[in-house]
């Protein structure tokens, strides 16, 4: 099991996750000591640098792991067609370079993006399912990223990736979870405060979890009730297959403390930086409420 959360740069937290006065080139240093798993979402809103994997590996511990958000120009503006270039695109932008800290694959669609079997059968097998298969891929880039590519070698291993839906349309859907298992990519579980559909199949190896908020949307955070609950459920999959659990409830600094709380909930490792843990021992219900201003929204995620 790993718990963690979604991205870590963010305005708000600094002098209250991160202590007063920490330099933002050390909020990831920091951040990767208290939670043994962080999703990399900038990498969703554009093609990161093969500089930025490289240093991001070098910040964190030797058993961190990062899983990373597929690019929305693939799943929000392609719609998943003509996928193939965009595609090698990505895996030469240095998402390699993480070498073993390389976890799963997110990606997800729209709420506007209906189910279509042949669509996302077509897309499932353009991905690559070894991280040799996604380097061999990665050569086939376009000018778009020439001179700016990591090109390997690589470790041989599984890659793995997961699929996040909002689409009613993938409800109670057998179809789509049978299609999901067949290829081997993972099911997200998303908890939205109702606003999308939560599903929650185990089609792979790997459960990754999304913790968007438990009342409302990105901003509420979880109650202890509400994080035994999930725990509960994180048990009952880890049996069975890898768990990630990434809390993206961020806009009222409830995100790293919510994931602390649930990992000390399932004795996983968590830091023990004391203004961290401290911090939220003494004051659970400032840090549940959440004082600070939410900042302006942005294109969300």
């Amino acid at each position: 099991m790993r718990i963690g959360i979604s991205g870590w740069r963010y305005r708000p937290w600094r002098g209250v996750f991160y202590p007063p006065g920490l330099v933002q080139r050390r909020e990831l240093e920091h951040a990767s000591r208290q939670l043994s798993t962080i999703e990399i979402n900038g990498s969703f809103y554009s093609l990161q640098r093969p500089a930025s994997y490289q240093r991001w590996a070098a910040q964190t511990p030797a058993d961190f792991v990062f899983s990373v958000k597929g690019p929305r120009f693939i799943t929000h503006m392609l719609r998943l067609r003509g996928a193939r270039v965009p595609l090698a695109n990505f895996f030469a932008s240095g998402v390699l370079a993480l070498g073993d800290k390389l976890g799963p694959v997110l990606w997800q669609l729209p709420e506007r993006h209906a189910y279509d079997a042949d669509q996302l059968a077509e897309f499932f097998a353009l991905l690559p399912q070894t991280t040799q298969a996604a380097l061999a891929l990665a050569a086939d880039h376009d000018s778009k990223v020439a001179d700016r590519t990591w090109l390997g070698p690589v470790h041989d291993r599984p890659l793995r990736h997961v699929l996040e839906v909002r689409s009613t349309s993938f409800a109670d859907n057998q179809e789509f979870v049978d299609l999901l298992r067949h290829h081997g990519i993972g099911l997200v579980v998303a908890d939205t405060a109702g606003r999308w559909p939560s599903l929650d199949a185990v089609t792979s190896g790997v459960v990754y979890v999304r913790l968007h908020g438990d009342t409302d949307l990105y901003v509420s955070g979880y109650t202890d009730a509400a994080l035994a609950t999930w725990a509960e459920r994180i048990r009952g999959w880890s049996s069975t297959a890898d768990v990630y659990v990434s809390f993206d409830n961020d806009v009222k600094v409830h995100a790293p403390f919510d994931a602390i709380r649930l990992a000390r909930m399932l004795g996983a490792d968590v830091g023990t930086a004391p203004n961290v843990i401290d911090l939220a021992e003494r004051h659970p219900r400032l840090l549940q409420l959440g004082p600070h201003p939410p900042p302006p929204s942005p294109t969300r995620r």
